[in-house]
């Protein structure tokens, strides 16, 4: 067993582990094996070498993200004690980059790795498809990404599309006119949007077609030149219609696809067009492919478990089928 000493220099350790030690409980969760006691600003760690070592190489970052930021929740231990590898990004960019500022002033900012990742290749690739879970932010992130190239002037419109095929519904079978018809499968466009532009601004934008919302059927025919294009949930796009969508783009076009292969409505004989794509561009240059997951999501703390446990029903399911 080997025994080592923490010191947290010129840090109230009162704020550092959180009320009623909260986040120390969470810190000591990704080490149950080691035994950490705290008296004062001194942490005392028992446990094996190896796992003392990989502690204190996460500690001391913490320490050092704690320094330079001045702040510390549950999200960021995580991004600090998940585990090695999904860290490997971070030193790539800065979490405090800010994308674009909210409508109440509020900074928009990268979340996770992942997020980051996104918000940096878009500097350097103009295709990105990020594929993962609900809630990880990939179209929230993609969104102010588009937001910011808008007000930059790097393009001159935002596309935001959907597959206008969800949960076995089809378009025919809705009450009201097109415009009824479609709002429901593009809502939460918008409110991403009315997130980041003041209510006014976005209906004068929509009005005169600076920002389209609309359904990926009405994509075709069209080049999207300076444009900034989102296709939402493209996991719900056949083959054909993905690569119609993708063989708009045009000149000075950045284009993004998200979505979540784990929640695919089309009929069963019907490919993935998002399944496909991920398959066969990777590689490209020019193309990013980012792969959110659990420890990305940003939304209440048990659509994490949630996640998780449909992910390990499903990892049964298909060795059952192997099996028969």
């Amino acid at each position: 067993m080997t025994e080592t000493i923490i010191l947290l220099e010129d840090i109230d350790p009162l704020v550092f582990f959180g009320t009623n030690n909260s986040l120390l409980d969470k810190i000591r969760s990704f080490f149950p094996k080691i035994k950490i006691v705290v008296r004062g600003n001194e942490l005392k760690c028992l446990g094996e070498e190896a796992e003392i070592t990989l502690f204190t190489e996460k500690f001391n970052s913490l320490i050092e993200y704690y320094n330079k930021y001045h702040r510390l929740d549950e999200q960021d231990i995580e991004k600090y004690f998940f585990d090695a590898e999904h860290m490997k990004t971070a030193s790539n960019g800065d979490f405090e980059e800010i994308i674009v500022f909210g409508t109440s002033g509020k900074p928009i900012r990268a979340r996770t790795v992942n997020q980051l990742l996104l918000v940096n290749d878009y500097r350097i690739n103009d295709l990105i498809i990020a594929e993962g879970p609900a809630g990880t932010g990939k179209t929230y992130t993609s969104i102010a990404l588009a937001v910011r190239a808008l007000k930059e002037r790097e393009v001159k419109k935002i596309i935001l599309t959907r597959p206008a095929v969800e949960a076995g519904e089809r378009l025919g079978f809705l009450p009201g006119d097109m415009k009824e018809k479609l709002d429901p499968y593009l809502q939460p466009l918008y409110d991403a949007l009315h997130d980041m532009l003041p209510f006014k601004k976005l209906e004068t934008l929509l009005e005169d077609g600076t920002i389209q919302i609309a359904p990926l059927a009405f994509m075709r025919g069209r080049t999207l030149e300076n444009a900034f294009a989102i296709l939402d949930e493209a996991q719900n796009a056949t083959v054909n219609q993905l690569k119609m969508f993708l063989t708009r783009m045009g000149i000075n076009s950045k284009f993004i696809l998200t979505g979540d292969t784990s929640q695919i409505d089309l009929p069963r004989k019907s490919e993935s067009g998002l399944l496909q794509a991920i398959r066969i561009l990777n590689g490209i240059e020019g193309v990013s492919i980012i792969i959110f997951d659990e420890r990305d999501i940003v939304r209440h703390k048990l659509v994490k478990k949630i996640v998780k446990a449909y992910e390990q029903e499903e990892k049964v399911a298909d060795k059952e089928k192997n099996l028969h």
